[in-house]
């Protein structure tokens, strides 16, 4: 134990003494928290609208307060002719365009049938998607208030059938509820398994292993040493992650902090085993650097951290159960947004347990080789 100790405390000198190194371990997970927290999500407000209104009269201009109150639409500008919203599109200006034709008016005024169009940027499918969805609900909801109005009677009377949908565990439907604690999971992988290979592979580069192996510490005893700051620093990640991301973005917290911590110790282990394989082949530092992202992009592009796992072919989707990350993904959201206990989780606990004691233990008979 004391050899281990002496080797996490100049593992601790090198981190304290290494700016740099600070900066990425506690500025970087911060700064990944907000680009992500306010850019990565699919909340949909404010999409930039030109009009082209042929009627110009009240009904149309009602229409449009419709569009604008709901908040989903920021009406910025309106245009004479179509060839003119297409140039609009086609510049990136706005994503969207709603057509009104001449006539409109007359024909809600008749209580006849009336048609608009709205003319969505499919560029970029997710908001495209996200804006018909809104479209649909805001043309909908005055419909309805137009029906009221003509009859004299409420909407519910004249549905057949009410739907009343109940949304739990996220009922405002924040993207960012659901991307902090994927977050938080992400980090701990990134940083556990690029610090450690790095810290590793660092010693070798600078010749100071050799003289390590010289001295009393076994290999064993090496790699427990070097990995332990990584460890608390993993920890200590995590509590600030968790700490803004329910401070600042207000996410809810529902389950067992003890849980989450026990459960994360579980999943360091994969990706502690990870960083000492990665430093076990690396010879360079820009080795190990590449070669941890060439492993994390596929985790978090096949773990669901953005997208969905079941929108993936099938042989994604098998592939996906090699990747920890997924594991811990679901655990991270059961236990923060569903407060779950070990009984939900165990199905997601055992195979990570499995993953993370097979990857230790290959990774540090490799690296036994390596030093021998």
């Amino acid at each position: 134990m004391r050899r281990m100790a002496a080797i996490a405390w100049k593992e601790v000198h090198h981190i304290i003494r290494d700016w740099r190194t600070m900066v990425v371990m506690f500025l970087i997970p911060i700064v990944q928290l907000f680009l992500l927290g306010y850019a990565a999500t699919t909340d949909v407000e404010h999409i930039r609208t030109a009009v082209l209104d042929g009627d110009r009269s009240p009904e149309s201009r009602e229409l449009l307060r419709s569009y604008e109150a709901s908040g989903y639409f920021s009406l910025v500008r309106c245009v004479e002719n179509e060839r003119e919203l297409a140039e609009m599109i086609d510049r990136g200006e706005v994503r969207a365009g709603l057509l009104i034709p001449a006539g409109y008016g007359r024909r809600i005024l008749a209580g006849e049938k009336a048609q608009v169009a709205f003319v969505i940027d499919g560029s970029d499918p997710n908001i495209a998607n996200a804006v018909f969805a809104a479209s649909q609900q805001v043309g909908q909801a005055y419909s309805l208030r137009l029906i009221e109005r003509r009859l004299g009677i409420s909407p519910e009377e004249l549905m057949a059938l009410e739907v009343r949908p109940r949304v739990w565990y996220n009922p405002e439907m924040k993207s960012v509820n659901f991307m902090i604690p994927g977050l938080m999971a992400m980090i701990m992988y990134l940083l556990t398994t690029m610090l450690t290979a790095l810290a590793i592979v660092r010693e070798r580069e600078q010749g100071t292993v050799e003289q390590l192996m010289v001295s009393p510490v076994r290999p064993a005893e090496l790699v427990v040493g070097k990995v332990l700051p990584y460890v608390a620093v993993a920890f200590l990640d995590m509590l600030e992650v968790l700490a803004i991301g329910t401070l600042w973005f207000k996410v809810p917290v529902h389950g067992s902090l003890g849980l989450l911590l026990g459960l994360s110790f579980v999943f360091l282990l994969s990706s502690l085993g990870v960083g000492i394989f990665i430093s076990s082949v690396a010879n360079s530092q820009q080795e190990a650097m590449l070669l941890v992202w060439l492993t994390l992009l596929p985790s978090i592009f096949l773990a669901g951290f953005f997208f969905p796992i079941e929108a993936m072919p099938p042989a994604l989707q098998a592939i996906s159960y090699l990747i920890p990350l997924r594991y811990m993904l679901i655990i991270m959201r059961g236990i923060i947004l569903k407060g779950v206990g070990l009984n939900v989780l165990m199905p997601h606990i055992i195979p990570l347990l499995i993953f993370g004691i097979f990857i230790m233990g290959a990774a540090a008979r490799r690296f036994r080789k390596r030093l021998e």
